[in-house]
C-alpha cells in the first residue's frame, strides 16, 4: 500500500541533535541515521501508519516518528 510517506521517502531529514538521539536510542553503529531509517521505513514488512501529524513507521521492535507536513524525522526508540 502506497502512502505519502513512502511517496515522499527522499524528503526525509533531521537535525543534527535528532539524528544524535536517534543513534543513541537504537544503539545504532552507523553515521547515516537518515540513510538507515529511509531503508526500514521502505523495507515491506514495516508497518506504517499516520496519527494527527505524524507518521510511525515499526519494524523489528523499533518505532521511527517523522512529521507527517516537513518530513523531519523527529526520534526512534525502541518499543519494549
Amino acid at each position: 500500500m502506497e502512502n505519502d510517506l513512502l511517496q515522499n521517502i527522499s524528503k526525509l531529514h533531521t537535525t543534527k541533535l535528532g539524528a544524535v538521539r536517534i543513534q543513541q536510542n537504537l544503539s545504532l553503529n552507523t553515521t547515516d541515521v537518515v540513510q538507515w531509517c529511509r531503508e526500514s521505513i521502505m523495507n515491506p514488512d514495516t508497518q506504517i501508519s499516520r496519527r494527527g501529524k505524524n507518521w510511525y513507521a515499526i519494524l523489528d521492535h523499533n518505532e521511527i516518528t517523522v512529521n507527517a507536513s516537513s518530513y523531519t524525522i523527529i526520534t526512534a526508540h525502541k518499543i519494549k
